[in-house]
Order: C-alpha cells, then structure tokens, then sequence
C-alpha cells in the first residue's frame, strides 16, 4: 500500500513516529553543533523530548524539545487543547503559532517513519507505519518556541505541520475530527529553505510529499501503548 494519512490542531495526526540513532541523524542533516543526546526510539509520543534541527546564526544545531508546543504567552504550561500538530491553514493566525511563524522559529522534527490509524469497516482501528522509499530518515516541517514559567525556568517545544493527504494517506487517515490529513514532510532539497529561507521561500517547501515515494504497511496494535517501544513494532502483520 502506497501513500496516504491523517489528523490534529488540534489535528490528531501523526500522534506517534520513529526516530533514528544520533549519529545517523547528524550525518543526515549536516549538524553543526548537537547539543542533544538521545537514542533510537520505535514508539514516540507526544509530550516526550524528541530530536530537533533548527539554524542560529546560520549554523544547524541539534537539539531535543518537547513535542506538544507550549506558546510564549502560556508561561511554562502546556495547553489543555492539542498542540503537537500545526494545521497549515491556520499557522500564520493560530493563537499558539502565528507568533514563531512570524518570527521565524522554523525547525525540522526529525523522523525515518510515522504511525497512522485507519478505521475498517468492521469498527476496527488498524494502525500503519508509513516511511519514506527514497530515503531512511528525514523530517516534517515544524515550529518551535520559548515559554518561561514563573520561577523563570525556559521551556522549548514544537510543534510539526500538517496538511491535506496525499493519495496514500488520504486511504489510510479516514478517521478522528481531522482525517485525511498528512504530516508536511520536507524534501532534502527544502531543508536549507525550510530553516534559513524568507517565509515566501518557507511556505513554498510545505507541499505533499509524493505518495509513490512513500510506503505503508498494517502493524501490531502494540503501538497503541507508548510504553511499547522496542523494533518488532515495524513487523508488518503477517
């Protein structure tokens, strides 16, 4: 199965991914300074810390923000409404993201596959994982931004975009009060743009990533529970 996915901005979508090792991931992004430290992860979820690759002063750094973004003005306190998607509608006038959008707080979540559910005809919800057929890890776009809690401790966070689904994540992502949606996945080319570029250059990046250039295949509902996370959760189903 080939393409398609679904929901969150409060946009359910995409709610779980998987990460690649560090190095793997600074190879792939040309990181500059990676202040992170981290290890692979077959089951991430929201509110966790979760690798991130963003510019200052011109120069990638690598770092890990917490995925669930918490607005400037929230004071350190997460949202009671969803933020770990970003509707690419709304990203310039949303509450939460006009204000990184505007000032530029552009990064990439870095990822090498995603989780999507689908609702079967039986009231069923099978889950998919969905990665890339060019390329092992790479990243959706996403915002990030600085929230200070009142004993002055910086919290950073971000939040990834999402947008209409493409063919293949449009069969897949068919349920939640945002289906067919899809995570907006940077191609290589874009990242440079997504990152440094004028928000004209930025925009131009968020396009659907091409459906014959991704794969789907159904997987345990194992990753139902986060506490699942170990690599037999990518076993297709037999």
């Amino acid at each position: 199965m080939r393409g398609s996915l679904g929901p969150r901005t409060v946009d359910s979508m995409c709610g779980r991914y998987v990460t690649r090792d560090q190095a793997a991931i600074e190879r792939t992004f040309s990181i500059v300074k990676p202040w992170w430290r981290f290890e692979a992860s077959y089951n991430v979820a929201p509110s966790q810390q979760v690798p991130v690759v963003r510019s200052v002063a011109g120069e990638r750094e690598g770092v890990t923000l917490r995925w669930g973004l918490i607005p400037f003005f929230a004071h350190g306190v997460p949202p009671k409404y969803s933020t770990i998607n970003a509707r690419i509608e709304s990203i310039e006038t949303a509450a939460s993201y006009r204000g990184p959008w505007k000032r530029g707080q552009r990064c990439i979540q870095v990822a090498a596959g995603f989780y999507e559910w689908h609702l079967a005809a039986d009231g069923h919800k099978q889950p998919f994982f969905i990665h890339l057929a060019d390329r092992e890890t790479f990243g959706f776009a996403g915002l990030w931004d600085r929230s200070f809690a009142t004993d002055g401790t910086a919290v950073e966070s971000c939040a990834h975009i999402t947008m209409s689904a493409n063919a293949l994540m449009r069969d897949i992502h068919n349920t939640g009060s945002n289906p067919h949606r899809m995570p907006a996945i940077l191609r290589s080319e874009d990242h440079e743009a997504w990152l440094n570029g004028s928000a004209v250059e930025a925009r131009a990046a968020l396009v659907p990533y091409p459906a014959e250039l991704m794969v789907a295949y159904a997987v345990s509902t194992r990753v139902n529970t986060p506490k699942n996370n170990d690599a037999s959760l990518l076993d297709p189903l037999a």
